[in-house]
């Protein structure tokens, strides 16, 4: 680590974060009780590795005590760090997620309509729906912050390359961090955060559902649906 970001207090409300619509609101995490509960559901139902990696992903990589359980969206707090890419993303490699979230909706808007529309181009279909359910949720925590900008964060600003950043949350992640701010680099003046740790994501609450039309081009129409 080149510079060791400096750590910021925030007290963050109403963070966004777009999820697609495909993926439940509530899962087994919403109903235990605790972390211990639901090593005993593995053990009594005799759950596979196979059927706990669909369900719960790489859960039994994060420590027990990081598990959110027994409380309103615990599932979908949990799918975020036990689901990561094959490649990981900005701040997180392919062994351990994040809850990634941006300070306004706008930018939320814009980094997912990035990644989607980055997808279909990919298998060379631009003419698609995708709808997505936007989730809420605060912050009152220390984090590292590599907002300001200086010569030594652009790097992990980078708009193709995730290389420098997941080494940096990599060394963060180990030395006990709680997460990272950052600038957008999809929307000018946009700010994100990418939590590290799952009992962190507080009060996370659905908000409203929007479809993305794509109709050809790389610029999709926003639908803001019911």
């Amino acid at each position: 680590m080149e510079l060791t970001p400096a750590l910021a207090k925030v007290k963050l409300k109403d963070t966004c974060r777009l999820i697609p619509s495909r993926y439940p609101v509530v899962g087994i995490l919403d109903m235990v009780a605790s972390s211990d509960d639901l090593q005993n559901i593995f053990e009594l139902e005799a759950w596979t590795n196979d059927r706990i990696s669909a369900e719960l992903g790489i859960i039994r990589h994060i420590a027990p005590e990081e598990w959110v359980t027994a409380r309103p969206m615990a599932s979908v707090i949990m799918a975020s760090f036990c689901h990561p890419g094959l490649e990981g993303s900005r701040f997180n490699g392919p062994d351990r997620g994040a809850w990634y979230a941006a300070l306004n909706l706008a930018t939320a808007h814009r980094e997912i309509i990035h990644h989607r529309t980055k997808e279909l181009a990919e298998i060379g279909v631009l003419d698609a729906r995708v709808q997505v359910r936007l989730y809420f949720a605060d912050f009152q925590s220390a984090f590292h912050d590599i907002r300001p900008a200086i010569p030594e964060y652009e790097l992990y600003h980078q708009i193709d390359s995730y290389e420098a950043s997941q080494v940096l949350s990599r060394e963060l992640l180990e030395s006990g961090s709680n997460g990272i701010l950052y600038r957008s680099v999809r929307r000018a003046g946009g700010e994100c955060i990418a939590c590290f740790r799952p009992p962190l994501v507080l009060n996370v609450r659905p908000g409203s559902h929007f479809e993305y039309r794509w109709h050809g081009n790389r610029e999709p129409k926003i639908r803001k649906l019911g």
